[in-house]
Formats: C-alpha cells, sequence, structure tokens
C-alpha cells in the first residue's frame, strides 16, 4: 500500500503561483510513475502532469510552459509549481502513483486549488 498526502493548494490570484507538493510513504525511487490529476465536479479528469523514475516528465497542453512537475527525493515527495495561474486551473488537484506499466495504482484525497481575483 501507498499512501499519498498532498499539500499547498489554497486561493491565489489570477497569474499568481502556487507549489504543491505530494509525499508518498514509500521512495519514490522506487514508484514507475507519478503525477497529478485535477477534478471540477461534472467534468473529465485531466492529467495535469507525470513524471517517471526515470525523471522522464509529461505535460497537459492546457499547462505547457507554466507548470513543472519534479521530485525530491530524499523527502519522497513530488512537487507540481504552477505559475501563471489562470481561472480555468481552478480544480482539486490529485495525486497518484503507479507502481509499474500494469501496476497498482494509488490516489491521494486532493487538495483545492481556487483562482479568483
Amino acid at each position: 500500500q501507498v499512501q499519498l498526502v498532498e499539500s499547498g493548494g489554497g486561493l491565489v490570484q489570477p497569474g499568481g503561483s502556487l507549489r504543491l507538493s505530494c509525499a508518498a510513504s514509500v521512495s519514490i525511487s522506487s514508484i514507475y510513475l507519478m503525477g497529478w490529476y485535477r477534478q471540477n465536479p461534472g467534468k473529465q479528469r485531466e492529467l495535469v502532469a507525470t513524471i517517471t523514475s526515470g525523471g522522464d516528465t509529461n505535460y497537459a497542453d492546457s499547462v505547457k510552459g507554466r507548470f513543472t512537475i519534479s521530485r525530491e527525493n530524499a523527502k519522497n515527495t513530488v512537487v507540481l509549481q504552477m505559475n501563471s495561474l489562470m481561472a480555468d486551473d481552478a480544480a482539486a488537484y490529485v495525486c497518484y502513483a503507479r507502481t509499474g506499466v500494469i501496476g497498482a495504482r494509488y490516489w491521494g484525497k486532493g487538495t483545492q486549488v481556487t483562482v479568483s481575483s
């Protein structure tokens, strides 16, 4: 069992920044893939960004150039730095992990990001 705990959500104005963290209960070096989804009621869940154990990253087109996903291996933490936030970025951001190419999937409880002037 892998436990994921998110933090860093909050309310920001358009153009502002937030830093989201996802702390895992195991070494993230042993996890095949980690990343972030975002979800709003009534809308399709959207994959925001992923990072592999080897450091390869992938981003949704809507956040590319504004968001950066990275690892802090010593703290078993994955970070999502979000800059130039827009109203459409507002959502519940949920951390996830996959233990293998065809492996178990784990989810955090989410952290809310609100963008409002």
